[in-house]
């Protein structure tokens, strides 16, 4: 007999007679609520660490001078570009280079900061279990997957589909969190 049959007292799905889990007595489904919330506290702070991520960056970049930044872009495809002249690396950092300006470099700072910021407010609202977060966060990460999805139809940047992926999870795992709080449960 399995481990997880004692513990939960129910026999595994596809068996005769099985409980279906939200059915389940109530200490089944508070061990599953207990997983669903932990799932949700580590998804929802891995969200709020890629902000506090992008808000440096934002920052970061905010702070070096364009000159600097172009600089490198030149040298960085250069070199790309001597080792392997077909290097896309290499020459999407020449193309960047050629392209890149003061207002370029101040819409990317502008955009990772403030992004960053809105996300960590609702991270920060989600994990303090603030009631007004979990709309906020429907619409702003159903937002993020939809321009996400736009952006991947032009770049086929898979860390696009891990990011939307994970923005679904998000929004997956919230609506479970906010209708527990909706009806006076314990998330966890």
């Amino acid at each position: 007999m399995d481990r997880d049959e004692l513990e939960i007292r129910f026999p595994p799905p596809g068996v005769k007679g099985a409980l279906d889990p939200a059915s389940a007595p109530w200490p089944c489904r508070r061990v599953r609520e207990k997983y669903v919330h932990q799932l949700f506290v580590v998804s929802v702070a891995l969200k709020g660490l890629y902000a506090v991520l992008e808000i440096a960056a934002g920052i970061a970049l905010q702070m070096v001078s364009t000159d600097a930044i172009v600089g490198y872009l030149r040298r960085l495809g250069h070199h790309g570009h001597l080792a392997d002249p077909h290097d896309w690396i290499g020459n999407g950092a020449m193309a960047l280079a050629r392209s890149f300006s003061v207002e370029t470099q101040h819409f990317y700072a502008f955009y990772l900061v403030g992004h960053g910021v809105l996300k960590l407010a609702i991270v920060v609202g989600l994990l303090r279990e603030k009631l007004w977060a979990y709309p906020a966060a429907f619409t702003v990460f159903t937002g993020f997957i939809a321009y996400q999805l736009y952006r991947y139809s032009f770049t086929h940047d898979v860390g696009l589909i891990l990011l939307s992926i994970l923005d679904a999870l998000i929004i997956a795992l919230s609506w479970h969190e906010y209708r527990l709080l909706r009806r006076h449960l314990p998330t966890h």
